[in-house]
Order: C-alpha cells, then structure tokens, then sequence
C-alpha cells in the first residue's frame, strides 16, 4: 500500500515506524525536519506527490484546522490539505485522522472519501485514557503544595477517561468522588468504592475539594461552581477545546485553572504514538483486503 502520512507530533513517529515494518510506501509531508530516515519512507511536499497512487491518508491526531491547516511540528513549512489534493485521489483512498474536525468532515463529504476518527474508537480511547490519567497525576503533583494521598478529589464525568482517573487516584489514597448525570452511572461508581454525586449537586461537592478533573465537553465548571471551591483548589479540564470551564472566572476569583487537551502525546508520546500505529495498521490490513 501506498500510504501518505501529512503532519504529525511525535506520536506519528510510532507510526511511521510500524507502517516501514509492514513494508508499506510511506510519503512524508511535513517532515522536512526529522533527521530520522526509515525503509520505504520518502520526504515529499504535498505538491509533488501523485495523488492518485495513494492508497490511505494519515493525519495528525488533532485533525485539520478551519483553514486546512495540518499540524507539523517536524517541519519549518505550514502544511494545508484541501478539496482539489483530496479530489485526486482514489475513489477507495481512505483519510484517517485522530479527531474529526468540522472542516475536515466536510472536505471528505465534498470528495465523496472515507473518513475514519480514530479517537472515535473505543478501543483507542480506553488505550488512551491511561498516559491522560498519568498525565493528570503529573500536573496535580506540580500544581499543588499536597500529596494525592489524602487530598480529597472531585472527578466530573464517568467516560473512558473518567474511569481510569477515578481508579488511578484512588489507588493512589485519595477521596475520591465522581460527578455523574446517569443513574446507571451514580451506580458504577459506587460500585467502584468511590463516592458518587449528582453533577446537579455540584456547587455543594466542590466545597471542599483539593483538585477538580473535568473531563466533560461542556460547560460544567461554572463561575457559580467555582465560587464555591476552596482558593486552593485545582482545577485540570481534559475536555476537547475550549473545555468545559470558566477559565476567565476562575482567573478572576485567582483559583488555579488549566486546559490540558492531548495529554497523552505530551506525557508519553511513544506509548500514546504505538496505541495509534497497532490500532492504524489493523484498520489498513483490513482495507487492503476489502
């Protein structure tokens, strides 16, 4: 197969690699920069690749930008994808990317190509929940003057990522409670061992917490719930863009705030870049043999 991998952070290095294992035609776009070399890897500008011999297109794990824009650390160039690339490709050229954004959405539907989120997996979220969770632990530990042991932590969401916060802190001795809307949730959690609540209890539950994990994307860490957290709290939003707290208010009452979108390409970008690859490579087997 013929596969052109279009920007990328470390993860897609991980990639790379597994792909050069398969035996696969790799181009490069976007890598003018990287001073590693693989088999069957070519460093190409977008405008010198014949399009129409690709079999498959990987993106970055954050996608494509409104402008067309595709994230690339590894190059000194900006790097775009737009209609008229995508239109000269193959009919069967299949675009994988790590998040759908709404421009590249609506470019694979203008091109009639198929588009597969790779974040949209289950199987690739759960994977990814563990270097988040790590990451999470990280930032608290830098961030706060306490131990985890001990601190009592409120979790605002029982996703993927949800889960594996709430296990990690509480293995790791702290009081742990988690946010919930579902009554099947209110349940897992309390079969988990931790203390569940109502998210419509929110402004009572923050009264006493060290750090608040959300992970929920929508506005859930209001000023009215902020207001009633302690000054010293922490407060790490996981969520995609913007997140779902009031970053302004909480600057405002001096209650420390950040979003950390993509923790597990920062944290542990080899680990997150092989969950990635093992996921990609089963999913262009497949392809090929379709």
């Amino acid at each position: 197969m013929q596969v052109a991998v279009i920007g990328g952070d470390a993860r897609q290095i991980e990639v790379i690699k597994k792909l050069s294992e398969l035996d696969a035609k790799i181009l490069l776009v976007g890598f003018d920069q990287l001073g590693a070399s693989f088999p069957g890897a070519m460093k190409e500008d977008t405008c010198d690749i014949v399009a129409s011999d690709i079999d498959a297109i990987v993106l970055p794990v954050s996608g494509v930008q409104q402008d067309g824009k595709v994230e690339a650390i590894f190059s000194s160039n900006d790097v775009f994808i737009d209609e008229t690339f995508l239109s000269q490709t193959k009919e069967s050229t299949v675009i994988y990317s790590g998040i759908g954004t709404d421009y590249l959405i609506g470019l694979a539907r203008k091109t009639n190509r198929r588009l597969v989120a790779l974040m949209d997996r289950d199987d690739v979220a759960i994977y990814n929940s563990v270097p988040t969770a790590e990451g999470v632990v990280m930032l608290a530990m830098q961030n706060t003057d306490n131990t985890i042991h001990g601190s009592t932590i409120a979790v605002l969401g029982l996703g993927r990522c949800g889960i594996s916060l709430a296990r990690l802190f509480h293995g790791m001795g702290a009081q742990v409670k988690v946010g919930v809307r579902k009554s099947e949730h209110l349940a897992r959690v309390y079969e988990m061992g931790l203390t569940p609540f109502h998210l419509n209890q929110l402004e009572k539950e923050v009264s006493d917490v060290d750090i608040c994990v959300n992970t929920i994307p929508a506005l859930v860490v209001t000023s009215s719930v902020i207001a009633k957290m302690p000054l010293h709290t922490f407060v790490i939003d996981i969520a995609t863009k913007p997140g779902g707290t009031d970053f302004r208010f909480a600057e405002k009452r001096g209650i420390n705030a950040i979003l950390a979108p993509g923790l597990p390409g920062i944290v542990a970008p080899k680990t997150a870049g092989k969950i990635l690859a093992n996921v990609l490579t089963q999913l262009l087997v497949k392809q090929q043999k379709t």
